[in-house]
Formats: C-alpha cells, structure tokens, sequence
C-alpha cells in the first residue's frame, strides 16, 4: 500500500470534465498524497469514472457516494469525519475544476507539517488580487466579502472564503463538526472563525485562482447571501460561544 499521511478531500457534482485530470495531477506529484472523493449523485458520471480510477489507484483513491446534492459543507464534514477515523494527520479541501493548481497542494503541506501551523489557507487576497479568468463583478464580490468577513468578526484573514485549505487531525478533532451550521458557501467562513476562535495558529499561503474552463460553476447569488447574513450570526455566537482549546500534540 502507498502509505501517506495526507487525505485530499474533493467534493463533486457533474465533474466528468475535470475529475480524471485532477486525481492523475494530485497522484503525479512527488509528495504522495491520498484522495477521498464525496460524489453527490452527480447523473453525468462522475462516479463511474472514479470507480474506474479506483481499480488502478487502489489504495489512494476512495470515494463516498452519496444520494443527491447536500451542500458542500456536509460534503465535507462527511469527509473529515473519514479522514479521522483513518488517522490521516493532513487534511485538505480542494476542488475539482483546477480552479485549486494541484502544485500548490505540497507548499500547503509544508505550512503545516514543517511550518508548524494548525491551518494553512490557499489565500488569493493575502498579496493582492491573484484571480485568472473571473468576471470583474464577481472578483470585486469576493474580495470585498471577506473585507466584510474580517471587520465584522476580527478575524486576521484575508481570504475568508478561500476553500483550498490543509487542516492538522487535531484541528478537526477539536472541533464540534456536528455543530458546524452552514451547509453553502458561509461553511468555509464558519471553519475559519471556529479554527481561529478555538485558538489555533493560521497561515495565508498565497496562490493564483484560475476559473474553471470545462463544467458549470456551483456559485449563486443565495451562496453569497447565506455567507453575507450568517458572519453576522458568527459574531453573535462568538461573544457567547465557549470554544475549546486545542491540546497539545
């Protein structure tokens, strides 16, 4: 078995274009890493191609079908909680459409594992502005959102909404992730301000986004409003809220 200590979470619906490349480019890196698929019933075929991927790759490639679309953050927990189970120690979110360079993945790896940090952020604000292809309506959104995200919750980060990240185990140890509420788009904020809140130690590694070029984007106008409304709730919570802390390790 290709042993590793590090799992690639991809969550996919209609990925026929792009999920083949992106599994042969995170397994044609240097560094090993695994990669656990969660297919929401995608009637494309996403799945069949994956299966076929499997009998080649494995012991690196797992995938968790499951019956419809049920939110990227559900998508997720449902990955984490496999992830723990199976003790990987590096845990990353990344998409399918490349829009996430797979080049990337070991410099997020190295921020954690070498670095020492609990978090590390795939940032595309934390030195300017490095987005490719994005209409310019919808890049002034982003970055503008997550200036919205820090000054309403205080929290240092400068792409709040960014959703290629490298976790430690620990991390989704500690957290509750039954609690995590958001199941849309305020899921990758609701993370951050958590990780941050229980005391952990964050780093923006900054990265160029590129727009998909084949399949159809998952972003709505209720993704972002569900994003807009919920930090204000965040905040609430957060002067209230008892957050544990991370033990030692």
């Amino acid at each position: 078995m290709a042993a590793s200590d590090s799992i690639v979470i991809i969550p996919t619906y209609n990925e026929k274009e792009n999920i083949e490349n992106i599994i042969r480019a995170v397994f044609g890196l240097e560094k090993c890493f695994h990669i656990l698929v969660i297919e929401d019933g995608s009637p494309d075929g996403t799945a069949a191609i994956v299966k076929k991927l499997q009998a080649e790759f494995p012991d690196r490639l797992f995938m968790i079908e499951r019956t419809g679309k049920l939110g990227l953050g559900t998508a997720y927990i449902t990955g984490f909680k496999w992830a723990i189970e199976h003790k990987y120690d590096y845990v990353f979110e990344m998409d399918a459409d490349f829009s996430h360079n797979p080049n990337d993945l070991p410099r997020l790896y190295s921020a954690c594992a070498d670095d020492g940090y609990d978090l590390a952020i795939g940032s595309r604000y934390v030195s300017g502005v490095n987005v490719v292809n994005w209409p310019m309506g919808r890049v002034l959104m982003s970055y503008y959102a997550s200036k919205y995200v820090r000054f309403i919750t205080g929290v240092n980060i400068h792409d709040t909404t960014a959703g290629f990240k490298c976790y430690r185990r620990r991390v989704l140890e500690t957290i509750n992730l039954d609690e995590i509420r958001f199941k849309g788009y305020a899921f990758q904020i609701e993370m951050k301000y958590t990780t941050y809140k229980c005391g952990f130690k964050i780093k923006e590694v900054p990265v160029i986004f590129i727009n998909r070029e084949l399949g159809t984007s998952k972003m709505s106008g209720g993704i972002f409003s569900e994003a807009m409304f919920g930090v204000m709730r965040l905040r609430w919570d957060g002067w209230f809220k008892k957050y544990p802390k991370p033990t030692d390790n």
